[in-house]
C-alpha cells in the first residue's frame, strides 16, 4: 500500500474541502497541545510559573477544537457514508483527536505539578532529570505531528523507537525520586509532585504512539495495536 495518503480526488469537490478542513483543524489542535507542553517546560526551565495560566487557557481551546472536529467527522459519516480509505481517514482522525485532547490534559497536569513544586520551593534534587525527560517528550510530540501531517508510516515506526527510550528515561527518573525519598523524608512531598509530572510526560509519549498507530492503520490498513515493536519494524521498517 502507498506510504502517503493524499486528501483529494473525489467527485465531490465539497467532500475534498471537508476532509482538508478536518485535517487542518487536527494540525491546529496539535500546534496548541505542543504550545501547552512547551509552556509547561518553560516554567520548569526558567523556575517561573508565569506561563502556566496560558497552559490552562490553551486547554480550553483544545477542548473546543476536539468537539468541533468530532462533530465534523460525525457529519461526514452521516452525509457521505465514506468507504475504504476515506472511512479509515475519519476513524484514524477521530481517534487521534482524542489522543491530542488527552495530551493537552497531561500537559496541564505537568504545569500544575510544576507550579505546586515551585510554590513550595522544591529542592533542585527533586527536579533532576525531569526537564530532560520533558524535552525528549516534546521532540516526540513534534515528530508525531509531522508524521500525521505527512501520513508517513515509516516515521511512525521511528517514533515508536523514540518512545522506548523515553520509557527507559522515565524509569530512571522514578528510581532516582524513590531513592531521594528514602534518603530524605523532608523531600517526599516535592518528589511526589515531580513523580506525577514525570508520569504525565510518559503518558504524553504513549498518546503520541497511539497517533502513530493510527497513521499506520490509515496508510497501511494494518491494526498494529498490542503488537510488539520488533514485529512492527519487521513489517514496515
Amino acid at each position: 500500500m502507498n506510504e502517503e495518503i493524499k486528501v483529494g480526488g473525489h467527485i465531490s469537490r465539497q467532500f475534498d474541502e471537508e476532509l482538508e478542513e478536518i485535517r487542518a483543524r487536527v494540525l491546529k489542535m496539535g500546534g496548541l497541545v505542543e504550545a501547552q507542553l512547551d509552556k509547561a517546560l518553560h516554567a520548569l526551565r526558567e523556575d517561573s510559573s508565569e506561563q502556566i495560566v496560558d497552559v490552562e487557557k490553551l486547554d480550553r481551546k483544545v477542548n473546543k477544537l476536539e468537539m468541533l472536529i468530532d462533530e465534523e467527522c460525525t457529519q461526514i459519516l452521516a452525509k457521505r457514508q465514506p468507504a475504504a480509505g476515506d472511512l479509515r481517514l475519519i476513524i484514524a482522525t477521530s481517534k487521534s483527536v482524542r489522543d491530542l485532547e488527552r495530551i493537552g490534559d497531561e500537559a496541564e497536569r505537568v504545569a500544575t505539578m510544576v507550579r505546586h513544586a515551585l510554590d513550595n520551593d522544591a529542592s533542585n534534587k527533586s527536579f533532576k532529570g525531569l526537564l530532560s525527560l520533558g524535552e525528549h517528550v516534546k521532540e516526540l510530540l513534534h515528530a508525531t505531528l509531522n508524521t500525521y501531517a505527512r501520513m508517513d508510516s515509516r516515521s511512525a515506526v521511528l517514533n515508536m523507537r523514540m518512545d522506548q527510550h523515553i520509557d527507559e528515561e522515565y524509569s530512571r527518573v522514578v528510581v532516582r525520586l524513590v531513592n531521594l525519598m528514602k534518603k530524605d523524608s523532608d523531600n517526599i512531598s516535592d518528589a511526589l509532585d515531580v513523580m506525577w509530572a514525570a508520569r504525565s510526560l510518559e503518558r504524553i509519549g504513549d498518546h503520541c504512539i497511539n497517533i502513530c498507530e493510527n497513521v499506520i492503520y490509515l496508510v497501511e490498513g494494518e491494526d498494529v495495536r498490542h503488537t510488539a515493536f520488533d514485529r512492527i519494524k519487521e513489517r514496515l521498517g
